[in-house]
């Protein structure tokens, strides 16, 4: 028998949020105060979250590049307060000369942004002149919106699609991915009020849960991909590739709705001079869309639902010279069964998942924008981490450009957990390392320790990206492994049904893990989120004592973390002992561990996996 000298105090006390606190910005206090937000991890009993419906047109007349727009926006506060100006957000802007940015932009990059060509507030045109330079804009309302009241608003707009794609773009000549194309009212919320946040080439969003009815006017002959349900597929497709859609819904295998000779034929939209694709959803943070004239078009179900029987579509758009997309509808299978019925363990909230190939590797509501690799496994890998974005931030609306961690972290976790499903654990978790991992630990650069807490929009490069991906992903393993995977699902349920379809903050999921855990897992929290911590444990010292051995080992990089203790006796034998982070509770610094053995110990020696210790050269000691 294992016994820890330590006093685990947080197991033998009645739980209470006060034992060790954590930071609380002073916004966040406001919040608590207000009772909008509750440190028990439940929405406060004022909580509230305003919301729009959004009717947009939208046409692209390819190889034109003029992308046009027209909208309608009911605009609904929620709140206590009375807003006297709009924050409107640009996003296409970014690609302006002149607007801030984290590197150089080339000239394929750069246009001239959006033209606001009308604006109108409750039915009133309103001077728009040259406001929208950046990718926020302030406007001064006529009158100020009370409580529980609603404004109308309406936009015309143009601007001309990038030649560089990344994130949205155009793909080639006759293929166009639009993203953040829109202008859209920016979030108001009860922690910071208006999200004014310029966007740049790094950071990603914040967006409120809206309706949606998007209208994409496009030529005849070009298909669209978009989020939400097609609500006319018969009447902008001819009946024979309307009726595949419709029978892909149900089908386990993939069908081609449009080939390369079905393409290459020309007739699969209905033959008008342009066609209006309509599409809409509800509660939902955001749309994208894809079009192409010759982009393939595969599809197939997976059943995500098995108490309501339901089955989610799985789509593919891509050219069919991209061999590895003729694999993606399956892959797209086995990745929406996995996160519906393993981990996450919820069912795929959305009625489908549209895959497209374009250059971003990046994620929308419904939609995945993709680039095409020669290596199967890593489009494997690309797709799975894109639609694991479901969750985080789509059916829970986190506030990606401050706490990214909220979202990357988990999609990394969610990759993790599905490679160990599909290959190896060995192979996964080597996977994992290499990609995730090694470059943060091998790294000694100060901007790596920076607490994950830190707000996305003040760090940039190295401190970014692993903040968002690696270390805040080893953390929520490090909880797994704490609580056990049983109570580790039950936490995150529990978070997730609390404010799926609002904004939660770092401290929501805190404290819903704490309270649903009935521990207090504070100590985890300030180690893995708030410090300045890294991962490098030693054997400090092995002493015999009647019953076996006693260990002392050094936490010298101060993050909790589970370990291998791996015993190498003088008769040749070996015996591996596991500690889960639960040792670190009460001294996060050293822990002794008593060790119940009968045999002689030669060596020990501490083994991490993929929680990669910064300096291994300490973590073995001769027994002398």
């Amino acid at each position: 028998m294992t016994r820890i000298l330590f006093a685990f105090f947080t197991l033998s006390i009645s739980f209470s949020l006060n034992a060790q606190n954590l930071y609380w910005p002073r916004d966040l206090k406001k919040a608590y105060k207000n009772q909008t937000r509750s440190n028990d991890g439940y929405p406060g009993k004022k909580y509230w979250q305003n919301t729009g419906t959004y009717n947009i047109t939208v046409t692209a007349m390819p190889p034109d590049r003029t992308i046009k727009g027209t909208e309608q926006i009911a605009y609904i506060n929620n709140s206590q307060d009375t807003p006297r100006v709009l924050v409107f957000k640009f996003i296409q802007n970014i690609h302006k000369p002149g607007v801030t940015r984290l590197g150089q932009a080339s000239t394929d990059y750069l246009t001239d942004g959006v033209h606001v060509d009308a604006y109108t507030e409750n039915g009133i045109a309103k001077n728009w002149g040259q406001k929208n330079s950046g990718t926020i804009q302030f406007i001064r309302l006529s009158k100020p919106l009370m409580p529980h009241d609603s404004v109308q608003l309406t936009f015309d707009w143009h601007y001309q699609i990038s030649l560089k794609s990344g994130r949205e773009g155009m793909i080639d000549s006759t293929t166009y991915y639009l993203a953040y194309f829109y202008p859209r009212v920016a979030v108001f919320d009860d922690v910071n009020g208006w999200d004014d946040i310029e966007h740049n080439e790094a950071l990603e969003f914040y967006n409120d849960f809206n309706n949606y009815i998007l209208h994409v006017k496009v030529p005849k002959n070009y298909l669209v991909w978009a989020t939400g349900n097609l609500q006319n597929a018969k009447e902008v497709l001819q009946p024979k590739y309307a009726e595949r859609l419709n029978e892909s819904m149900k089908a386990a295998n993939t069908i081609h709705i449009a080939d390369a000779a079905d393409i290459a034929a020309q007739n699969i939209t209905a033959q008008n001079s342009v066609n209006t694709w309509t599409f809409a959803y509800n509660n939902i943070t955001d749309v994208a869309l894809g079009l192409s004239d010759h982009y393939v078009w595969d599809a197939s179900s997976v059943l995500v639902d098995k108490k309501a029987n339901r089955r989610a579509s799985i789509q593919a758009a891509y050219n069919d010279t991209a061999k590895d997309f003729h694999h993606v509808v399956e892959f797209g299978q086995r990745a929406l069964s996995f996160l519906s019925t393993q981990w996450p363990g919820v069912a795929y909230p959305f009625p489908k998942m549209t895959v497209f190939q374009g250059y971003a590797g990046m994620e929308y509501p419904m939609m995945a924008n993709d680039e095409t690799y020669n290596d199967f496994n890593f489009s494997r890998f690309v797709e799975e981490h894109e639609i694991s974005h479901t969750y985080f931030p789509f059916y829970m609306g986190i506030n990606e450009t401050r706490y990214g961690f909220m979202d990357e972290g988990w999609a990394t976790t969610f990759e993790l957990l599905y490679n160990r499903s599909v290959m190896s654990k060995d192979s996964a978790d080597d996977f994992y390392k290499q990609f995730r991992v090694n470059g943060w630990i091998g790294d000694d650069n100060a901007d790596e320790d920076l607490p994950i807490i830190t707000p996305g929009e003040n760090l940039s490069g190295r401190g970014l990206g692993n903040n968002e991906y690696g270390k805040p992903s080893l953390a929520y393993l490090a909880i797994k492994d704490l609580l056990g995977d049983e109570m580790f699902k039950k936490c995150l349920h529990g978070f997730m049904e609390r404010w799926h379809g609002k904004h939660p903050l770092p401290w929501d999921f805190f404290y819903a893990f704490n309270n649903v855990s009935g521990q207090n897992l504070n100590w985890f929290w300030n180690a893995w989120f708030f410090g300045n911590n890294y991962i490098d444990l030693a054997v400090n010292s092995v002493h015999p004592i009647n019953s076996g051995y006693q260990l002392t080992i050094e936490n010298i990089g101060g993050f909790p973390v589970p370990i291998d203790i791996q015993l190498n006796f003088k008769d040749g034998s070996t015996q591996v002992i596991h500690k889960s982070p639960v040792i670190w509770a009460g001294n996060q610094k050293q822990v002794m561990i008593d060790i119940t053995v009968k045999k002689a110990l030669q060596s020990i020696q501490l083994v991490t996996d993929i929680f990669v210790d910064a300096d291994e050269s300490n973590n073995f000691l001769e027994n002398k």
